[in-house]
């Protein structure tokens, strides 16, 4: 490999700018670093560079550890937006601005610097000043000069940022032919989609300090693993189906889908994605050859030159939600949008108005099922808390959340929500804001049954009882995080887990949370103090073991820890060590009116220990024991 980032992570003032990024560069790669404004990818750039050291993990260029090594001494090429030239000295001066400094000998340097400028089309200019030159010709003389000193990487921090349009393309062109010829390893930032399209052998992409995929253009586009990157690269049509067995179901359509294809644990529901080109229209009444959608009607239509962009709406897909594009509030259907080429627009005329048969010709199911988070404020001190950290989750998840605010009135309702948004901030796969006057239970009762969520967030303290949470599970199926400290990030993880089937659930969805957020994680099972059998100790063993498995799959490495006497007490003890920001815990199962007592072990923990928050999981045995005892009761 010519470049290896190990487990890097950077602050600046507590604020996480890179976290915990591992990645690998080929030899001779045209890498790129995709992502919008402040997501850490010129960072990462200038700790490859050696300009800033990271607080963990290590770089390796080619081998050779330099993570403590300075600039000078790492065989690096670096190319800035503005150029950085010396105003002063003549092109060919630039160009041998760093040989003269090696101390070459002035004809090999004037040799060099011709090859140089013929690489970079760039012959006759060596006399002239950089103002004497257009904003791309400096920038070649820039490149021109970062590869004289033939160095192992090269590194270019939005090269073509400051050019307009046409010349981004040309010179688009240009390095990427200097980049093949040079062979030299290379790595680009860039927040432009089509530049990393046009350039990159593989892409990153980046948002909020992580690398949240890497892949050639062609994976990344067809075929992404996230929401975000399904979202950020392109136009793309997300709508969630329903997983029964080993088929999704979008309404009465389905499709069989690889086991491989789906993300660990026991999920029925799946993402499914398919680009507005991918979209088959065929007049009313006639049968489509490829997966059929159903009928819709044109809403929009644009000139695109060219393409023809249409957005349709569909009716009649039962059980199917539109994540992208987002539906207008009270709108029953399904909105797809759809990009036709001129000549399936001139064989099949369409106006605002008409309605056609939709099918697709390629579908996707995304890997990572993407989470909707509903987080409930009252305007509270003890809110800040579930705010804070709450954004903090969605942002780092990539999760779609719900702001419920409680009991606000009207006049204030709006400046409040706007309040509340500067402090989440961006960065979600979407935000949205809801007011309601009605109480707790009230509130989030009537807002599942409009949609499904797999995470109510909302403040806590110990001295609040345990009403609230009773009412949080006693509807829908989402799981409970109690925040009770207001935590811009989670570095510690307690996952408490039975011997039992509900606590492979626990396991399964504190992994699908925590793989996002870089922490470090603990698996601890409380055994009784009295003497327990051999086959008690050996399955005690091979939960915790396939535990660490678990988390392993989702790139989580975990210590495991066995504690004796209550769960109180196991818990209390690992902490006398090590504070956790996070604890997460199984929900009792229901009594038999299909209620939660939280007057039990978990009750003990959630009183006894402080300064933590509380991530409460719902089980499968624990939902079908609740819908078995309603149907009874």
């Amino acid at each position: 490999m010519s470049i290896l980032l190990e487990s890097i992570s950077k602050n600046y003032d507590q604020q996480v700018v890179v976290n915990n990024v591992t990645l690998e560069i080929k030899n001779g790669e045209f890498f790129v670093l995709l992502g919008s404004s402040g997501c850490g990818k010129t960072t990462i750039l200038n700790i490859i560079a050696g300009l800033v050291t990271p607080e963990k993990g290590r770089v390796l260029l080619h081998g050779r550890d330099v993570t403590n090594i300075p600039t000078a001494k790492r065989r690096v090429g670096f190319v800035f937006q503005n150029y950085a030239l010396f105003q002063y000295m003549s092109v060919a001066e630039n160009i041998e601005f760093g040989l003269a400094v090696q101390k070459m000998p002035k004809a090999c340097r004037h040799s060099k610097c011709d090859e140089l400028l013929e690489l970079v089309g760039l012959v006759g200019l060596g006399g002239r000043k950089p103002n004497q030159l257009s904003g791309g010709q400096q920038q070649r003389v820039a490149l021109a000069r970062a590869l004289a000193v033939e160095p192992d990487v090269l590194l270019l921090d939005e090269p073509l940022g400051a050019l307009d349009a046409k010349i981004r393309s040309e010179l688009r062109s240009v390095l990427r032919n200097i980049q093949k010829k040079s062979g030299v390893t290379t790595v680009l930032v860039t927040h432009d989609q089509e530049e990393a399209f046009d350039l990159g052998d593989r892409i990153g992409v980046m948002n909020f300090g992580r690398l949240v995929e890497v892949g050639t253009p062609q994976e990344l586009y067809e075929t992404p693993k996230t929401e975000y990157v399904a979202s950020f690269l392109g136009s793309a049509n997300l709508l969630l189906g329903q997983i029964q067995g080993k088929q999704v179901y979008l309404g009465k359509q389905f499709f069989s889908i690889p086991s491989t294809a789906l993300d660990l644990g026991s999920i029925d529901r799946a993402q499914i994605l398919f680009r507005p080109e991918d979209v088959d229209l065929g007049a009313k009444g006639k049968e489509l050859s490829s997966f059929a959608l159903g009928k819709g009607k044109i809403i929009e239509k644009e000139f695109k030159g060219t393409h023809e962009h249409l957005r349709l709406i569909l009716s009649g897909l039962q059980g199917v939600r539109s994540i992208s594009p987002k539906v207008p509030f009270g709108n029953p259907g399904v909105i797809v949008d759809v990009n036709r080429p001129p000549e399936q627009s001139a064989i099949l005329l369409l106006g605002i108005g008409s309605e056609v048969e939709v099918g697709v010709r390629r579908l996707h199911v995304l890997s990572h099922p993407g989470m909707n988070f509903l987080l409930v404020t009252d305007g509270s001190l003890r809110s800040q808390s579930a705010i804070i950290l709450g954004g903090y989750l969605a942002r780092m998840a990539h999760a779609r959340l719900t702001l419920l605010n409680l009991g606000a009135a009207q006049s204030h309702s709006e400046d409040l929500l706007m309040d509340t948004k500067k402090q989440i901030g961006s960065g979600m796969a979407s935000l949205q804001m809801k007011t309601s006057t009605q109480s707790f239970g009230s509130a989030i009762k009537n807002e599942v049954e409009h949609d499904e969520y797999d995470l109510l967030i909302y403040g806590w303290r110990p001295s609040a009882g345990f009403s609230q949470l009773q009412q949080a599970f006693s509807i829908g199926e989402h799981h409970v995080l109690l925040a009770a400290q207001p935590l811009s990030s989670i570095n510690n993880a307690l996952i408490c887990m039975t011997i039992s089937e509900p606590g492979k659930d626990t396991v399964l969805f504190a992994g699908r949370l925590l793989r996002h957020l870089g922490a470090e994680a603990t698996l601890l099972t409380a055994v009784p103090e009295e003497i327990i059998s051999d086959w008690q100790n050996n399955r005690i063993e091979q939960f915790l073991h396939d535990g660490h498995q678990s988390l392993a799959r989702f790139g989580i490495q975990a210590k495991t820890v066995t504690g004796t006497g209550g769960l109180l007490n196991a818990v209390q003890s690992v902490m006398k060590d090590t504070h956790y920001d996070l604890i997460v815990l199984g929900v009792p199962l229901p009594n038999h009116h299909g209620q939660v007592d939280f007057n039990g072990v978990i009750g003990s923990v959630l009183s006894g220990v402080q300064d933590s928050s509380f991530l409460i999981v719902r089980s499968h045995v624990f939902q079908n024991l609740q819908k078995k005892m309603r149907r009874e009761s």
